[in-house]
């Protein structure tokens, strides 16, 4: 089992930053990737980002390639996802979720990650 919890959501302007944290219980952390999807409300959940058991390896979907950073303390059993400039439309309900299956590879479909953290809301105003 593997318990996460997501934190750092709150409103913000367009342009400004928010960096979120998922920490992590349970299962030996640094053994599984770790990702980040969303959801708006009335559409479908979306991948976000994903990070390798090392941190060695991540991957971004193109809406937020070269704004949002992903990355991982496994000392910490944390994985962080870091937001720049972000815009209204990346308000959503953002999720972490664990891989176990997996570590040194790092899905992009939502349906390959176990577990699941509550979720944390990120508004922003333009």
């Amino acid at each position: 089992q593997v318990q996460l919890v997501e934190s750092g959501g709150g409103l913000v302007q367009a342009g400004d930053s928010l960096r979120l944290s998922c920490a992590a219980s349970g299962r030996t952390f640094s053994r599984y990737a770790m990702g980040w999807f969303r959801q708006a409300p009335g559409k479908e959940r979306e991948f976000v980002a994903a990070i390798t058991w090392s941190g060695s390896n991540t991957y971004y979907a193109d809406s937020v390639k070269g704004r949002f950073t992903i990355s991982r303390d496994n000392a910490k059993n944390t994985v962080y996802l870091q937001m720049n400039s972000l815009k209204p439309e990346d308000a959503a309900v953002y999720y972490c979720a664990a891989d176990v299956a997996r570590s040194g590879i790092a899905s992009m479909n939502g349906r390959e990650y176990e577990y699941w953290g509550q979720g944390t809301q990120v508004t922003v105003s333009s």
